[in-house]
């Protein structure tokens, strides 16, 4: 095996630490880098960077490798930050993630490891990557842990970002990886894992999203046209939601739904308009089409239309979809439609496609269509 330098993104958590201990055994040259990416209120209880930066320099140190600190807060705010906050004033749900992959992790990331030297990079995340003899194409692949593949917040990535990178994890799975942490002796070995991108942390959502985007309370309605309550902007709902509505003791006229949960199905942004539907299955949350723009696929090229896979929402299970696409549009839009009715389908999320273990890329859903 021939020894690279290898810069390995080192957040703090056990994924990352078992990553550059696993590069470390097989005799790479391995440099460890923490990003920072959020500095608004970093000193907070939701958001302490300074925290996890203890624990990545106190996991080099047991593995035995360098660890620098670099910011990247800048380019988050204008790459990652300003979309997101577009995209919440427009009444849609962006997946910062996904964005923050393609533009700081793989992009400004990958760029600084390259100034330092490095062959290639590598993360803790549960994909994998193959070369595929036929086509001399890399391919995004999903990694071994179904409960954990991350393939889906990866999808944006391209052929030179996967040439350069290793995902020595997605052989393996969670419980792997913990059981190899604690042999190892690594401090963080039974660390939480984290549950949401660093400037939002732990916190309410709502009380995030109140910094930065004023309250224009409208109509809460039903189906019937009712109005049951008072929303606080169409900015701080999601469809399917279903917690913080604000909707208590309201009977729908039918006996045996009176108990039923309320759930956002509708935003009507012009006349500023919340609607809500009874029941988790109601019509209004099942869809069987949709369209995505800003596509971006891993080969470089769309995939040729046809029945494959898609997945609306990380950790949805796999569902069959034929892809297609308009005669006037390009490459960077397409269609899914469903046989099966999808739930909640969001307009702002991804709709990211598989031919089996290949995630193909994907795109951000701007429509869909309901069932019936």
């Amino acid at each position: 095996m021939v020894r690279e330098r290898i810069v390995v993104g080192l957040s703090g958590g056990v994924d990352s630490a078992v990553t550059a201990h696993l590069l470390k055994q097989q005799g790479h040259e391995v440099i460890g880098i923490f990003m920072k990416n959020w500095e608004d209120d970093d000193d907070s209880e939701y958001c302490a960077s300074n925290v996890d930066f203890v624990d990545a320099a106190a996991v080099a140190d047991v593995i035995g490798i360098e660890i620098e600190h670099v910011n990247f807060a800048a380019e988050y705010k204008d790459r990652v930050f300003a979309g997101f906050l577009r995209e919440y004033q427009a009444g849609r749900t962006p997946n910062p993630d996904i964005l923050c992959n393609a533009e700081i992790k793989f992009k400004a990331f990958l760029d600084h490891a390259v100034r330092l030297g490095a062959k290639k990079i590598a993360t803790g995340h549960y994909a994998r990557v193959r070369l595929n003899a036929v086509t001399e194409r890399y391919e995004l692949l999903k990694g071994l842990d179904a409960t954990k593949d991350q393939s889906y917040f990866l999808h944006r990535l391209n052929q030179d970002q996967l040439s350069r990178t290793l995902f020595p994890l997605g052989e393996l799975l969670k419980t792997e990886v913990r059981r190899l942490a604690t042999e190892i002796g690594l401090p963080n070995a039974t660390k939480k894992d984290s549950t949401g991108i660093c400037f939002i942390g732990e916190r309410p959502f709502r009380e995030f999203l109140n910094r930065y985007i004023a309250q224009q309370p409208g109509p809460v309605r039903d189906p019937r046209g009712r109005v049951l309550a008072q929303h606080v902007g169409l900015s701080f709902y999601t469809i399917g939601q279903r917690q913080g509505l604000g909707i208590g003791g309201v009977k729908s006229g039918d006996n045996a739904s009176v108990h039923l949960p309320w759930y956002v199905a509708r935003k009507d942004m012009e006349k500023n308009t919340l609607w809500v539907v009874q029941g988790h299955d109601h019509a209004w949350l099942q869809y069987r089409a949709l369209r995505a723009e800003d596509a971006s696929w891993v080969s470089g090229e769309p995939p040729r239309p046809g029945l494959l896979a898609a997945k609306t929402r990380y950790r949805q299970v796999d569902a069959p979809g034929t892809l297609s696409y308009s005669a006037n549009s390009d490459k960077y839009a397409f269609e899914l439609g469903f046989p099966e009715p999808q739930w909640a389908v969001t307009p702002g999320q991804s709709a990211v496609v598989y031919d089996g273990e290949v995630c193909l890329g994907g795109g951000v859903i701007n429509t869909a269509d309901n069932a019936v």
